[in-house]
């Protein structure tokens, strides 16, 4: 049972766009310095905007150089540039680089306000990055890393109204907090959002659901996601659909791959029902993890049906979509099919990559026709793709099941060489138990020696190889030692 967190009627109540609802009053913090004077004031706004620019920031230096700037007159001076962002941001770095203010929290949050009414992205999470690290922000809190991102939100809300800001602060805000990996605070200014009903951004939503996701599991990024987006919200004892910002179709596909990922299958189909109710469109990336949880399944009458609504809604086939199909198919030993999938990329002009070759390789391993297997490995190899462990694993391994020892040795020495293969403890245990079998004990020990040099001790299945080798050509004595020795180690495994 998934977990959801109720918001409470209250707080459904509706609000206007409007941070200074937070406090009741918009003014900067009492611990300020007493207002700036109006003279002060004019002089520099009058230095900064009338003057040159290498003449203006002499003056200045000129005439502060003693005494500097408050906090609050650099949030004044700041307020008469918001509509020229860059001249103040200028003047931030300048009053910063000639130590002519000690800046705080009310002269970072004026001016985050001011680039972020212009969308300067960039340079506003800039200062927010370094505001939630600033050293005002210290505390003998043993909770560090959630009281910042908080007292940073507090700031820009008391400096909300008179900046004329917009929420979309509040999720650059969330988005470098996400960035500096606090995800409480993240949530907590989310939550105080949306309980005053203003909502962030659907694509900070997104975020947020995909890191706690990410971190804490797709059941508890579910959660999140039905909180942030209104979805449950008891009313008089009733739950009712309340959607203040809508999901998209990247909130979706965010629930369904981490559920996916978490191997909770049902609940993806469950994700897509969800988002059909809600009339979201699926895109190609919807339906390529919904056809992958068939596919997983060996559903594929059911994948194929996914593949079949897919053109009829429109939506052009990439690769990852030919690559779940054709993996679904070679999973089921129907290899002739995922080879129908394959022409049928190639003449949509679609370049297939080595995730396509490696599945059809598999697939031929499954059903035992290692000759298609290494046509189809030599393919990729040409193409100048690496084959990844798992799929040598197989291939070395079918082939060693055909008593084809020595053509498996060679493709691993061939990877090795040029492409970097690294056999893993699998793939040296087929090629040793491989070479003991047809009597070629020399080969097999200098292997085993090899496989003890790249950190695999000799199991128990090992011993039991060389044991039969020997026995084979009648070197009992041999036999007899490694019995012993294979004995030993046994118990040493059951004492562990």
């Amino acid at each position: 049972m998934l977990n959801k967190r109720i918001i409470t009627s209250q707080q459904l109540k509706p609000h206007s766009h409007s941070l200074h609802l937070y406090y009741s009053s918009s003014s900067p913090p009492s611990n300020q310095q007493a207002p700036p004077t109006a003279s002060l004031i004019s002089t520099v706004v009058s230095i900064l905007t009338n003057h040159r620019s290498k003449s203006r920031w002499t003056h200045i230096h000129s005439l502060f150089s003693s005494s500097g700037f408050t906090p609050t007159e650099f949030s004044q001076v700041t307020l008469h540039l918001k509509n020229n962002p860059h001249l103040a941001l200028s003047f931030f770095h300048f009053s910063t680089r000639k130590s002519l203010c000690n800046h705080n929290l009310l002269s970072y949050s004026t001016l985050i306000h001011v680039l972020s009414r212009h969308r300067l992205v960039t340079h506003a999470r800039d200062l927010i990055r370094v505001a939630i690290r600033t050293p005002e922000l210290q505390c003998s809190n043993k909770d560090a890393n959630f009281v910042k991102p908080l007292k940073v939100f507090e700031s820009l809300a008391k400096t909300y109204k008179i900046c004329g800001s917009a929420p979309f602060v509040f999720d650059l805000l969330i988005l470098e907090c996400l960035e500096a990996k606090k995800l409480d605070g993240s949530l907590e200014i989310a939550r105080l959002l949306r309980s005053r009903g203003i909502s962030p951004r659907v694509s900070t939503c997104n975020a947020l659901v995909s890191e706690v996701s990410r971190c804490r599991g797709a059941c508890v990024g579910y959660g999140v996601y039905r909180q942030l987006f209104g979805l449950d919200c008891e009313i008089d004892g009733d739950v009712k659909w309340v959607v203040r910002v809508r999901p998209n179709v990247h909130t979706f596909n965010t629930l369904i791959v981490h559920f996916y990922g978490d191997g909770l299958l049902e609940k993806v189909e469950e994700i897509w029902e969800e988002m059909m109710a809600l009339n979201c469109v699926a895109n190609v990336y919807s339906y390529c993890v919904l056809m992958a949880v068939f596919c997983d399944q060996g559903m594929m009458r059911e994948a194929e049906r996914l593949w079949e609504e897919m053109k009829l809604n429109g939506l052009e086939y990439d690769v990852v979509a030919y690559n779940t199909i054709i993996g679904g198919f070679c999973k089921i030993g129907e290899v002739k099919r995922a080879e129908e999938f394959f022409r049928e990329m190639g003449l949509s002009g679609l370049e297939s990559n080595y995730v396509t070759y490696e599945h059809i390789v598999k697939g031929y391993c499954h059903v035992g026709d290692v000759n298609s297997a290494i046509l189809v490995f030599k393919d990729l190899c040409r193409k100048g793709f690496r084959a990844e462990a798992l799929t040598m694993d197989v291939l070395i391994g079918g082939l060693c099941d055909k008593r084809r020892v020595a053509e498996a040795l060679e493709i691993t020495r061939f990877s090795m060489r040029y492409f970097g293969f690294c056999p893993t403890r699998k793939s040296y245990e087929f090629l040793t138990k491989g070479l003991c079998g047809e009597g070629k004990m020399e080969e097999a020990l200098k292997l085993q020696a090899e496989m003890v040099g790249q950190g695999f001790e000799p199991n128990l299945e090992i011993y039991e190889a060389f044991v039969d080798g020997y026995l084979k050509e009648g070197n009992e004595e041999m036999a007899a030692k490694l019995r012993k020795e294979m004995f030993e180690v046994q118990k040493q495994q059951e004492e562990q």
